[in-house]
């Protein structure tokens, strides 16, 4: 899935050459950027109430360009945090590294960053890389869209349509789920109805499908 037109990469590096140079680059791919040069500025942005999130989670794809030493707080000590809340998932990780730190960017990758590039590196392999990462940081934030329109679906049924539901799934013609839950075949036709409705299915086979995804 491509990113939203509003997908924005976040730069966060003390070296203001490399933001400057790295907004350059993105603009020449026609891709939005913000610059911060400390992890505690970038911080500062995401406490924001007026900022990007909404929540735990963003509103818009993005991903972050995350330089790895810093003065002050790391770029390390940054992704810990990001991991812990689930930004690191919404918005993927791209660490910005010298030689030295390598080593302990592939730990990083392992830990759940999307990548690292090597300073210096090549513009077009990092671009590139850029963009799969809002891929990713779009389908997530899609994905966990719509699960929230599936929880809000099932928390509307009531605990009698959410029994039906449950024997509908697993297969259960209406009389034997009046059977089951000592209720007529016509009060089950009733709430089988309502629980298609609600779920905004036409079918058992399509709401099993839609519970699998959730």
């Amino acid at each position: 899935m491509p990113p939203t037109a509003h997908a924005t990469v976040y730069i966060v590096d003390d070296d203001a050459i490399v933001r400057e140079g790295m907004a350059w680059l993105l603009r020449s791919r026609r891709l939005l950027s913000e610059s911060f040069d400390s992890a505690d500025a970038f911080e500062a942005m995401l406490h924001n109430p007026h900022g990007p999130l909404s929540g735990a989670w963003p509103r818009e794809a993005g991903c972050i360009l995350l330089d790895v030493r810093m003065p002050g707080q790391s770029g390390l000590a940054l992704f810990e945090k990001l991991t812990a809340s689930g930004l690191a998932q919404a918005w993927p990780v791209i660490f910005l590294t010298g030689h030295a730190d390598v080593p302990t960017a592939v730990d990083t990758v392992k830990r759940g960053a999307f990548d690292f590039c090597e300073k210096p590196f090549s513009d077009n392999a990092l671009v590139d890389r850029v963009e799969q990462a809002l891929a990713v940081s779009q389908t997530r934030l899609a994905s966990r869209q719509i699960h929230q329109g599936l929880s809000m679906r099932l928390a509307e049924l009531t605990e009698r349509e959410r029994d039906v539901m449950q024997l509908v799934v697993e297969g259960l013609p209406n009389k034997l789920i009046a059977d089951q839950l000592d209720i007529s075949v016509r009060t089950v036709e009733v709430h089988r109805s309502r629980v298609f409705d609600k779920m905004n299915v036409k079918s058992a086979v399509e709401l099993a499908n839609l519970l699998r995804e959730l």
